[in-house]
């Protein structure tokens, strides 16, 4: 299962965390916006909440820049159709962190973040360009009238068109060259190279793929890469271990029900004794007695 403790990624270290992911952030934002600002017009911060209290299932880039409270997350799997209810429960905990207690008691409106959701899918199972997930699709009674809603953008950077101009990998380089970086590491494991991850850092430095960011920390970003893909391993095995699991259950289950439905017939056939029914099914004497 995964650890408790934050699980960075090099999505969250290009775009948060490196001594460039500000302006790598505002590059990204620009692009989904069409926007043209530049570092010296914004103000940007980061945002990370304290992951020994409160653990998340994704990487996740947390910034705000000027008064928006954006959440980035990449996915390198399948979509998950909760990502909404997910996000609401990370955004109440931002809040929690960047609102004191005692501010939300006053009478005076207090001023919050506008917030985003943004989900980019670099996984290989087909997927639409961009695709919205709304937090109303899980309502149990649709109103036309939603008290409360919370909206996901999701886009597909493992699968661009190069016949749709000015998609969001054409208007952000740094987006661009991690989506080729991601796929140059997924290329070298497919083909079960000696050592993958440093034979494609090593790749990518010589073919100007992020160069500049691997050249400065390409041990890190080895690290990273391998404790991801360790992680992604006991997910898997974690998952078969699962399955066999509930399949062993199932199994089981199936024979306790042919037990009862055994012992069922001898107690209404009324000639044996609880007993009796008992060592006849494999059953204990209280489950005879609860049939009853």
């Amino acid at each position: 299962m995964e650890n408790t403790k934050y699980r960075d990624s090099v999505f969250v270290d290009l775009f948060m965390k490196d001594i460039n992911a500000k302006e790598n952030f505002l590059s990204l934002y620009n692009a989904i916006h069409n926007t043209d600002l530049k570092l010296s017009e914004v103000t940007i911060e980061s945002e990370i909440i304290d992951q020994t209290l409160y653990n998340t299932y994704y990487n996740d880039v947390s910034m705000i820049i000027n008064g928006k409270l954006i959440v980035l997350v990449e996915h390198q799997s399948t979509i998950n159709e909760n990502m909404p209810l997910r996000f609401l429960d990370y955004v109440v905990r931002l809040y929690e962190k960047i609102v004191p207690q005692k501010s939300r008691y006053k009478k005076k409106l207090v001023s919050i973040p506008t917030p985003e959701f943004y989900v980019f899918y670099n996984g290989t199972e087909p997927y639409p360009d961009i695709k919205t997930l709304r937090l109303s699709d899980a309502f149990i009674i649709k109103q036309k009238r939603q008290q409360l809603d919370l909206t996901v953008d999701v886009y597909n950077i493992a699968d661009p068109h190069p016949e749709k101009p000015l998609t969001l990998l054409d208007k952000c380089a740094i987006l661009k060259q991690y989506c080729e970086f991601v796929e140059t590491v997924r290329s070298f494991k497919e083909n079960d190279s000696a050592n993958p991850i440093t034979e494609a850092i090593s790749y990518c430095i010589k073919n100007d793929i992020l160069s500049e960011y691997l050249k400065r920390k390409s041990t890190e970003v080895n690290n990273l890469l391998i404790a991801n893909y360790d992680f992604e391993i006991d997910k898997k095995v974690y998952a078969e271990e699962a399955a066999e699991d509930a399949y062993a259950e199932g199994k089981l289950e199936g024979q306790n029900e042919r037990a009862r439905e055994n012992a069922l017939r001898m107690l209404k056939g009324g000639k044996l004794s609880i007993e009796e029914i008992a060592e006849y099914s494999g059953l204990s004497v209280e489950q005879i007695k609860a049939l009853q």
